[in-house]
């Protein structure tokens, strides 16, 4: 489904009467909604008719449609799908449009891309089957206002949500009902100091984690008034998000270091035509956020009045894991500072040993919190062996950490993420964060390639601010800064202008798929969740010659 209150209150009917949901976000493709109801034996699929993203079309009744069939075909059928009419919402009225929803605010072009001049209506061309397909408005227009909440245990399944595996199959990740709510309702209230005439916004897609957590679960547990938000960061125009603050006086504000990058290619100005005055408290969420970006999103959009809480957790985690506490630690650009209350993370090195004081190697957690995930749905041999059997005894997160010299602890990447130059461990974190200090580059992207000598070199993908230019001389001072600012052994080997990066529609940088351009493989893979599949093209293109 779309980013509309019927998503929440789906999720929160689900929730009363103990049937476990599984949210899939509406950026996928057929084949993945497919993959996800025959791994989770889904009975019932809810969904709308469409959205726009931006000024794109998305239809996704016709996606849904595909992958029911695609079900068919595999010997599995879902009894119901219940339809929201998003797009055409004005149609359900008979008095006009409805007061309690927003209207269809565009008129829809049809499947064949034609307009009418002067529509009536908003039509979305569609397949209807009766015996599956339902309305939702006519499902809930004699619906009783009463319902009895099944009351469950504490650890009876609240939620699947599918997470990337690293062998391409989605894992299954499960929470529970108590654990969850108590940790999502604890975190919520002392991470972003939540007072109860706060409002609160949270950028993130329903369809991920930090939409059930931190959009979803958490803030209502807290009784808090939320924006929920459909649009895009830049569309209508590049002052969309500081324009909705203003418009709600927001006061605590989480969104991905992904979008702060993005914004800051546009420069201050678009930034400082609205106040941002009732902003209280700045989140960061989904990636190691680097100093640049940090600090202009505290000096640029907070003004330096705002503390930032730089947060690191994961879907298996089930909330924050590692955050400061607004106005109570002191932070550093680029740190998710402290464990939060009960959570106790160590560092190992390959054999398993713990690194004490200053450290750099595996991030595991010693011990369990109540919203850690529960198992892998259908397949707890996977979950042991994913999350503890490299390291008994501990919570493995794939992560690399460091800690300094001060206790602080720093995200370095993805151990995945980490490359082996000479029998070195480089974090393509760090050596991104140092590219994208030049004043010329807005956003960085670092993946291995091959090297008959060193086994490893680093090939880096840079996408300029508007009005640079990329140039040998500009590839000459990048090298100089990674070399000034980790080292000569990081110093890049090859440094490619990218006028766009391959990202997922939630904002991940796609670095598989950046792999295989850096060493000019075509055999891409499934690339169904890439937002903009142009890039491909312009980056082969762009390819820098290589040794290998």
């Amino acid at each position: 489904m779309p980013m509309v209150i019927e998503l929440v209150v789906a999720m929160l009917a689900c929730a009363r009467i103990g049937a476990v949901h599984s949210i899939v976000f509406a950026g996928f493709s057929a084949e993945s909604l497919c993959e996800r109801i025959l791994d989770s034996g889904c009975s019932l699929l809810i969904t709308a008719d469409g959205f726009f993203r931006g000024d794109k079309l998305i239809n996704l009744k016709y996606i849904v449609d595909e992958a029911l069939k695609k079900c068919t075909e595999k010997q599995y059928s879902v009894r119901k799908c219940i339809v929201l009419k998003h797009l055409g919402r004005d149609e359900i009225h008979k008095d006009g449009p409805s007061k309690i929803s927003p209207p269809c605010k565009r008129q829809c072009p049809d499947l064949q891309g034609k307009t009418q001049e002067k529509p009536k209506r908003s039509h979305l061309q569609m397949k209807w089957n009766p015996a599956v397909d339902i309305w939702w408005h006519d499902l809930v227009k004699d619906a009783s206002s009463e319902c009895e909440p099944e009351w469950c245990d504490s650890e009876d399944e609240l939620f699947i949500l599918y997470t990337s595996g690293s062998t391409g199959k989605p894992k299954g990740v499960v929470h529970t009902v108590g654990g969850y709510m108590i940790y999502t309702a604890t975190t919520f209230k002392y991470v972003f100091d939540y007072h109860h005439d706060d409002v609160y916004w949270c950028t993130a897609d329903i369809g991920w984690i930090t939409g059930h957590s931190y959009l979803t679960y958490g803030p209502l547990a807290n009784g808090a008034t939320s924006v929920l938000f459909e649009g895009l960061p830049i569309y209508p125009d590049i002052s969309r998000m500081w324009q909705i603050i203003d418009k709600y006086n927001v006061s605590k504000f989480y969104t991905a270091p992904t979008a702060i990058r993005l914004l800051m290619k546009y420069g201050e100005e678009p930034v400082r035509r609205y106040s941002r005055k009732s902003l209280k408290v700045l989140g960061t969420v989904g990636e190691p956020i680097n100093p640049e970006a940090w600090l202009w999103y505290y000096n640029v959009v907070g003004e330096k009045r705002c503390p930032i809480v730089d947060t690191f957790w994961q879907t298996e985690t089930g909330g924050q894991v590692l955050t400061p506490l607004p106005g109570a630690t002191t932070t550093k650009p680029g740190s998710a500072t402290f464990p939060f209350f009960g959570v106790i993370p160590a560092i190992l090195d390959e054999s398993g040993e713990e690194l004490e004081g200053e450290a750099e190697g595996y991030l595991v957690f010693k011990q369990p919190w109540p919203a850690l995930m529960r198992t892998v749905y259908g397949n707890h041999e996977r979950f042991e062996t994913t999350y503890f059997r490299k390291f008994p005894g501990y919570y493995v997160t794939g992560d690399g950490c460091r800690r300094d010299k001060d206790g602080y602890y720093w995200i370095t990447g993805r151990i995945d993420d980490m490359l082996n130059v000479s029998g070195h461990l480089l974090s393509t974190a760090e050596v991104e964060s140092a590219l994208v200090e030049h004043p010329s580059v807005a956003e960085a992207a670092v993946v291995s390639h091959p090297h008959p000598v060193k086994g490893e070199c680093l090939y880096c993908f840079v996408t300029l601010r508007d009005g640079h230019q990329f140039s040998s001389t500009l590839t000459d001072q990048l090298k100089k800064l990674v070399r000034e600012k980790i080292g000569p052994i990081a110093t890049p080997d090859y440094i490619q202008n990218a006028p766009g990066l391959p990202k997922t529609r939630s904002g991940k940088i796609m670095r598989r798929v950046l792999r295989k351009i850096a060493k000019n493989d075509e055999e891409l893979g499934d690339i169904s969740t890439l937002a903009d599949s142009n890039v491909i093209h312009q980056l082969f293109a762009n390819r820098c010659k290589t040794l290998q």
